[in-house]
């Protein structure tokens, strides 16, 4: 029945004067296409997108160097000047030693703090402070510097510390001052480290 059905709208389209093919290849014969579904790529997509990036790991580190390198110098800045056995005042800037950890403890600070900012600035406007190559070769030179200025700092305060009361809240300050430094020297290492990469990839790519 079904064909002869067909047999019949073949013959109304001759006799009206259109061809059979059109008639077997029109629109209304062919079956719809299947409507992609929007959920298709949504388990792709997420699987990238719960990735860290390198600059997520690269904000992390700047973020921890800025909280420790700040620790280690309010550290040494907030304890009262205490009187020690022999009768003079003791403060942390008494000590050239300690005045030098808080001096590059600071400089950590500062350069952290702007690393920090540019990386910020970089999510919302790509390269509005520096280019990113340019950006690469001072990160990697200058995260070497100041973890060399850590660790310096951190070896020269360490006699100092030996030779202090250890009943004073100067020296428990010194303490904590020099284990924060080491702690920032660790996580500027791992920033170079990250520079470095970064500085390779963009060279041989």
């Amino acid at each position: 029945m079904k064909e002869e059905g067909n047999v019949m709208v073949i013959a109304q389209r001759m006799i009206s004067g259109a061809s059979p093919s059109s008639t077997l290849n029109s629109p209304a014969s062919q079956p719809p296409l299947p409507t992609p579904s929007p959920y298709s790529f949504s388990v792709a997509s997420t699987r990238l997108r719960s990735r860290p990036s390198i600059y997520a790991y690269d904000l992390t580190l700047r973020s921890l160097a800025l909280l420790f390198s700040f620790i280690s110098a309010l550290s040494l800045a907030a304890p009262s000047p205490t009187r020690t056995k022999r009768g003079t005042i003791s403060r942390f800037f008494d000590n050239p030693q300690l005045t030098y950890c808080f001096t590059v403890s600071l400089l950590a600070f500062t350069y952290s703090a702007f690393q920090l900012f540019k990386r910020v600035c970089d999510i919302a406007y790509r390269g509005v402070l520096i280019s990113d190559m340019t950006s690469d070769y001072l990160s990697f030179i200058l995260d070497q510097l100041a973890g060399y200025l850590l660790v310096s700092s951190s070896s020269v305060a360490i006699p100092v510390i030996q030779q202090m009361d250890s009943h004073t809240s100067l020296w428990k300050a010194a303490i904590i001052a020099v284990c924060m430094s080491v702690i920032a020297f660790v996580v500027l290492a791992v920033s170079a480290l990250l520079s470095g990469y970064k500085l390779c990839k963009r060279i041989i790519w």
